[in-house]
């Protein structure tokens, strides 16, 4: 459409308030309970965000303030539309969703991760995502087994 008929300054203006979906993992969306009240977080803190904006005067600068915090609001109300919550394990012979994994690598260094969903997943903090290249070899196996990933090798030494 062009801007001659829409309030916008600018084509540019336009194509700042008109923002693509954030992309939708086409991994089936698991989580746990701490995941999705952190997704449902994020949605209420995307909703104060485009309130504030929605309170902005200029209606050009409101449209810029509100455009992120409207995409975060779809993405994270479909996110929690699908959301299917895993209980924590309640076995530790194998690797599944929700379990806390120590491995060493090839390297000797160890590290532990906890599998969680997508969204959730935070390596700085010690979870990484099911569906990740580490997570995906690491699921549905046991202590002492040796997963590949890319040219490591990684030893399970604990499933908590």
């Amino acid at each position: 459409m062009s801007t001659a008929f829409t309030k916008e300054e600018s084509a540019e203006t336009a194509s700042e308030t008109l923002l693509p979906d954030r992309p939708i993992s086409p991994h089936p969306n698991l989580v746990t309970e701490a995941g999705l009240k952190a997704l449902d977080l994020q949605r209420q803190k995307a909703r104060e965000a485009y309130d504030a904006a929605s309170t902005i005067e200029d209606v050009n600068e409101r449209r810029r303030q509100a455009a992120i915090p409207l995409r975060d609001m779809r993405y994270f109300s479909e996110r929690i539309r699908t959301a299917q919550v895993v209980p924590d394990p309640m076995s530790f012979d194998i690797v599944a969703f929700g379990s806390t994994v120590t491995f060493r690598r090839d390297d000797g260094r160890v590290q532990k991760y906890r599998l969680v969903g997508e969204d959730e997943a935070d390596p700085k903090t010690g979870s990484i995502s099911f569906a990740s290249p580490v997570g995906t070899s690491l699921m549905g196996k046991a202590i002492g087994d040796i997963v590949n990933v890319g040219d490591q090798e990684l030893e399970i030494l604990a499933i908590s």
